[in-house]
């Protein structure tokens, strides 16, 4: 098989980029991030192509949705197959093979946390919602915890849980009473200010929990559950102490607590284990799924465990979460993830090598964290190891601009996310046009943010 490279050949947006994205400007909401001008026409594998011709070398997926790469032939193949069948009949009232293949499939995941049952939905954030409801239903307590950085999605009971960026809440409130936000174990950048990677248990997050809020703010006996991303996404890619989860583990078993785990962005096979859970060996009450499950058509998933699940018949329901197309399309994606979890490792440990290696000759790479291909690269300000907001922005440009997609993730933090299908090659195209856009960008501390971003012809 011939080795793949980025082809840039009109700048983009090219003429046939711009009319489609002149058509969206004036219709779409203005709502609407728009990160690149960048304009699919089809994707194979880790490749995308625009409308021009250009050839683009994805290391985003689609914010982690295309875990089989793009258009896999075997998922191609299953919605086709499907499609063929009937298109909708609807799983909260009726009955079909792919429903119930792929409950009992992802059921079988995650044997330590015991019998499970699954409710399927359309999104990550239907999934947290349902959560919620079923959290507050099964225990009848009302509060929830959430962390500072986290993101759960869109909708007013998801964005009550974040604390990501306030754009995501400002002006809907009010907003779900009873969240209490407490802050994440960053073991690079500790809330308390301590020195990176040497706190260790001593700030622990999850203790001041108990120890403060259990005393001063809050009954235990009346705390629902505590969400919580076992890896941070949105928030900066940031892998917690092990000891920060099972501390929360032992604390929710001590007081009757739901331990709800949204794996939508490190799940399915992302980590290099079907689930993120896996690497901390800490199991939740629930888990939450979306994302990769279905290699880029919409569902999602509440996994709970039986004994949680008690919600009665016609408590929760979904027209559309479940379609037979998109169980179709997750069931051949498992079994092509399956296969894949090893190398997703072995990937991401060439990947984080690599970016050490750059972190050692360009000081404006202040971390490089993560685990499989769940990985981020904080920069900095070299002088003060101040966050890099605007520096990170204009990499992502540049990229782009040299065939490269990048997405970003908290406050100056680049998510290496690319489809699971990866390898050697792909790393290594990756780190050669990282390390052109590191040499030709100036750094934060010798420019004022205006100045990095104007160093990119835009």
């Amino acid at each position: 098989m011939n080795k793949l490279y980025p082809e840039v050949k009109v700048a983009p947006p090219g003429p046939n980029a711009q009319a489609i994205i002149a058509m969206d400007q004036r219709h779409s909401s203005p709502s609407y991030i728009k990160e690149y001008p960048l304009v699919v026409e089809r994707g194979e594998g880790a490749w995308v192509h625009d409308v021009d011709g250009n050839r683009y070398l994805d290391f985003m997926a689609g914010i982690g949705v295309a875990s089989t790469g793009h258009s896999h032939p075997a998922v191609v193949k299953a919605i086709h197959d499907a499609a063929d069948r009937f298109l909708h009949i609807c799983g909260t009232d009726f009955y079909y093979d792919s429903f119930s293949q792929l409950c009992a499939r992802l059921a079988s995941y995650l044997p330590e946390m015991g019998p499970k049952r699954v409710f399927l939905t359309n999104s990550g954030t239907e999934a947290v919602e349902g959560a919620l409801k079923l959290a507050r239903h099964h225990t009848r307590r009302q509060y929830v915890v959430a962390f500072k950085g986290g993101f759960h999605g869109r909708t007013i009971g998801a964005i009550s849980l974040n604390s990501s960026k306030v754009a995501q809440r400002a002006f809907f409130g009010p907003l779900l009473p009873g969240v209490i936000h407490i802050p994440y174990a960053n073991p690079y950048r500790c809330a308390n200010g301590c020195e990176p990677y040497t706190c260790g248990d001593a700030c622990n997050p999850a203790l001041a929990l108990e120890r403060e809020w259990f005393v001063n703010h809050v009954d235990p006996r009346e705390v629902a559950a505590i969400f919580v991303e076992p890896i941070l996404g949105e928030g900066g890619y940031v892998v917690p102490p092990a000891g920060f989860l099972q501390h929360l583990r032992r604390i929710c078993d001590a007081h009757g607590i739901l331990l709800v785990f949204d794996e939508v962005q490190s799940g399915i096979g992302r980590t290099g284990r079907m689930f993120a859970a896996e690497h901390f060996k800490v199991m939740p009450d629930i888990l939450l799924s979306a994302k990769g499950i279905a290699s880029g058509m919409p569902l999602g998933a509440i996994i709970a465990r039986e004994s949680v699940m008690t919600w009665p018949r016609g408590s929760h329901g979904s027209t559309y979460g479940g379609n037979p197309v998109c169980c179709a399309a997750a069931l051949a994606t498992l079994d092509v993830v399956e296969g894949l979890l090893d190398s997703v490792l072995a990937t991401g440990e060439v990947l984080q090598r690599g970016l050490r290696e750059l972190q050692s000759r360009y000081p404006v790479i202040g971390d490089v964290r993560g685990v499989g291909l769940m990985v981020g690269a904080e920069f900095v300000d070299p002088r003060t190891r101040e966050p890099a907001g605007a520096y990170v922005a204009a990499l992502e440009q540049l990229a782009f601009r040299k065939g490269l997609l990048l997405l970003s993730c908290g406050k100056s933090t680049i998510r290496f996310a690319p489809p699971l299908v990866v390898g050697r090659h792909e790393v290594d195209v990756l780190l050669g046009i990282l390390e052109q856009c590191l040499r030709e960008l100036p750094l934060p501390s010798t420019a004022s943010p205006q100045a990095a971003v104007a160093g990119v012809k835009l």
